[in-house]
């Protein structure tokens, strides 16, 4: 069994150390030593995977394992890493550690929380060291089905409501997602169900490409907040508790991204070469919509929520560009926004937890009454508009610089209307900061309000430090991450 499982192992005996916890403190104890473990694993992973690419594997995945599982439909337990598996594995863990600390003091059922928590990362991780369609799609399943309860008797508002339309909107995508991979399998003649082993010997008609491309890219375009299926985005996210709402735009919705990518897209490259100025149309609305939208918002969390629709909607724009330089945007995106939203979902619940309310009319002169989640809400905002040296400017300074490359009117206005979306956002990012931050204070009871305790520091702390480390130096992200992209244009743009 392949060294990647133990990302799955290691979920599995957290489940295990979480069911048999007899309180709070050893439920605490499992989280931190579990998601810790998972952490490092990931960062030896990241570090594993440039020594070998320096030291001249060429090989297209990496620690590739395979075992037999129903010999039938030549379904197998296999997995494998590249440039991009590596970086996503590498996010999770990230935001599966810092939501830990983020939701310290949750109450209630404290064990029952992280129990469905840490289910939903298990799913996660399975489905970016998957490279069997049968398996990819059953983790991708088993990342979905805890939303349900994490919003429905954790969450907040409209939780309900919520809960229900997340779900049966992510289901939608789900049975569009079943029906496209099934008929990858079988008309690419039954044989196997390895996503390499298919995108080097497709034998799928162009015809039934074009029919099987909708549905993949669509299904898994849901949860990557497509226009017009993303409105499941806002209220989930409004409703949702801070380390749920953390892990579901830092990391869930980026297995959208990646299967539009990974599945849609290299395995029906004709298709994607023949419909994508349709779903780059969708995705430069959403672009545009998303951050529109965010700048009448006057709820914090739906400001954010509207934010991810923009912001994941310049992935899958950056994806449909298909240049080697926009896919690697694309993917630096991914991985930018997953830290930014995480930063912002974890001082917007620390704000909340403390005020009580997230409507900005009634938020003012924060930064005197709570300097230190002030500042980071600063930073965060600062990091989100594309300011040199974050994140944000890195991924979108990619995304527009490859997207322009295309050479036809078509692409290069879509990239021009999709460029308008950043003054938007700092619109929207500075007028929030202002209105919460500088104004006169709206509620005396806040004058009594205490700043970050040290759970809340230590979660913010490290992810600012990756916001600006990745922002600083991207070099390694965007080597690995290029490795990953080249064969699979190679595919796409034949």
């Amino acid at each position: 069994m392949s060294i990647l499982s133990i990302f799955v192992v290691i979920p599995v005996l957290m489940l295990l150390g979480l069911w048999a916890a007899r309180d709070i403190k050893q439920v605490r104890t499992v989280m931190v030593i579990g998601s810790s473990c998972l952490l490092a694993m990931s960062i030896w992973l990241t570090l594993h995977f440039i020594g070998e690419r320096a030291a001249g594997n060429t090989e297209e995945m990496i620690l590739q394992s395979s075992t037999v599982w129903f010999a039938p439909l030549h379904i197998n337990y296999a997995v494998g890493v590249d440039g991009i598996s590596v970086v996503m594995l590498l996010l999770s863990s990230i935001i599966v550690f810092t939501g830990t600390f983020a939701s310290w003091k949750l109450q209630p059922l404290t064990k029952e929380f992280f129990m469905w928590f840490t289910l939903l990362s298990t799913g996660v991780y399975g489905f970016f060291i998957s490279i069997d369609l049968f398996t990819m799609f059953m983790f991708y399943e088993v990342a979905l089905i805890p939303m349900y309860l994490l919003i429905g008797y954790w969450g907040s508002g409209r939780k309900e409501y919520a809960a229900m339309k997340l779900t049966l909107m992510l289901m939608g995508g789900s049975a569009l997602i079943i029906l496209g991979l099934v008929g990858i399998y079988f008309f690419n003649g039954a044989s196997t169900m390895n996503i390499l082993e298919i995108a080097h010997n497709n034998h799928i008609p162009d015809a039934v490409q074009n029919v099987l491309f909708p549905f993949v890219f669509i299904g898994f375009g849901v949860l990557g907040a497509l226009f017009p299926f993303h409105t499941w985005s806002p209220i989930g996210h409004g409703c949702a508790p801070t380390s749920v709402s953390m892990l579901h735009a830092g990391v869930l919705m980026k297995l959208g991204g990646y299967g539009c990518f990974r599945i849609a897209m290299f395995l029906l490259p004709h298709a994607a070469q023949d419909l994508a100025w349709i779903f780059l149309i969708l995705t430069t609305i959403s672009v545009v919509y998303g951050a529109f939208s965010a700048c009448v918002q006057t709820d914090l969390k739906f400001i954010n929520a509207y934010s991810s629709v923009s912001h994941c909607g310049l992935v899958l724009f950056a994806l449909l560009m298909m240049t080697k330089v926009s896919c690697t945007g694309a993917i630096l995106q991914m991985l930018s926004h997953g830290l930014m939203t995480a930063l912002f979902f974890a001082l917007i619940g620390m704000i909340y937890g403390r005020t009580h309310t997230r409507d900005i009319r009634k938020l003012g002169g924060l930064m005197k009454i709570m300097p230190f989640l002030s500042v980071g809400y600063v930073i965060a905002g600062l990091a989100n508009l594309g300011l040199p040296g974050f994140s944000g400017f890195i991924a979108e300074m990619t995304i527009f610089t490859g997207s322009f490359e295309n050479p036809d009117t078509f692409h290069r206005c879509c990239t021009i209307i999709a460029i308008t979306s950043i003054v938007v956002t700092a619109v929207y990012i500075l007028r929030t900061v202002g209105f919460i931050l500088f104004e006169k204070v709206k509620d005396e009871h806040y004058l009594t309000l205490t700043d970050a305790t040290w759970d809340e520091r230590f979660a913010v702390c490290c992810l600012i430090f990756c916001v600006a480390g990745l922002g600083s130096f991207p070099l390694w992200a965007s080597n690995a991450i290029t490795d990953a992209v080249t064969p699979i244009l190679q595919v796409v743009n034949l």
